[in-house]
């Protein structure tokens, strides 16, 4: 079976690797997608653009050759070189530019984090597995290949922050809305920044605002409130804030917040009906 599954990694590789050049070289954005990262400091501002498109396109031609029998070893071995160069770009940008973009994979824009390392160094390891290979993926695998190269697939999509909003997002929201302390939420007839604004002007955003990491991370609306979720940390420890707004009227001192742990989902710290400070 490992010769199967080492055989299906070439498919796994493959199809990542030309997802990734996607957003390298399809769009209007590309440009100030390239700019954001780490390039500008590696090449040069003017360059980043050119060099971001190389790296794409690099990725398409070897992610193709990789789908296309029948030099799955040669191209396994590009795979395998080009990892080590994504590794050594991460490091580069860590420390010399660590609030730049990854500039990774997909059109979205990440910093560079651990997953970002984890997910390159997968791609090591799963290219040097595809070299063993005696058969190319289309050789009819037995299904606890498939499964493996499934799992490995899996992994991939998990270290893949650009991915969040079509999987962890949902789960999160989910999650929020079993185990947070506050109750309902519901409706989009009024505008995301009339909520926000009256956020902004309330005592309870005040309160937590010091531990707040992210702008606007989830929304849902449930009866006459809308909830809000923000990443937040607290005590150094990752947390989701979640705040209460009243959803079809003006009442900034109505609104509540709850911090929740992210892992264990218990309250961690709740503010209700906190008082307006004027400003």
């Amino acid at each position: 079976m490992v010769e199967e599954v080492a055989g299906l990694q070439a498919l796994v590789i493959g199809a990542l690797l030309v997802w990734s050049s996607y957003g390298k070289l399809v769009g209007s954005l590309v440009g100030a997608r390239a700019r954001r990262t780490a390039l500008s400091s590696l090449v040069g501002e003017k360059r980043a653009e050119p060099a971001f498109r190389a790296v794409g396109g690099l990725e398409l031609v070897i992610g193709t050759a990789l789908l296309v029998p029948p030099l799955w070893t040669v191209d396994a071995l590009a795979a395998a070189a080009l990892a080590v160069g994504f590794l050594a770009y991460l490091g580069y940008a860590r420390v010399v530019a660590p609030e730049s973009s990854c500039g990774c994979a997909g059109s979205a824009t990440t910093p560079v984090s651990w997953r970002s390392f984890a997910r390159a160094g997968l791609l090591l390891l799963v290219a040097v597995l595809a070299l063993t290979a005696d058969t190319g993926w289309w050789s009819t695998p037995s299904p606890s290949a498939v499964v493996v190269a499934l799992g490995v697939a899996m992994l991939f999509v998990t270290f893949s922050s650009e991915l969040d909003r079509h999987w962890l997002m949902p789960l999160r929201r989910l999650k929020v809305r079993l185990t947070h302390p506050l109750a309902g939420t519901a409706s989009y007839e009024v505008p995301l920044a009339s909520t926000q604004q009256q956020l902004l002007r309330s005592g309870a955003y005040r309160a937590v605002n010091g531990l707040l990491r992210s702008d606007i991370r989830d929304h849902w609306d449930e009866g006459d409130w809308r909830f809000l979720s923000y990443t937040a940390s607290y005590e150094d420890r990752p947390a989701t804030a979640v705040f209460a707004v009243p959803r079809l009227r003006y009442e900034p001192d109505e609104i509540r917040v709850a911090i929740v742990d992210e892992e264990k989902g218990e309250t961690l710290y709740r503010l209700s009906l906190l008082p307006v400070v004027a400003s």
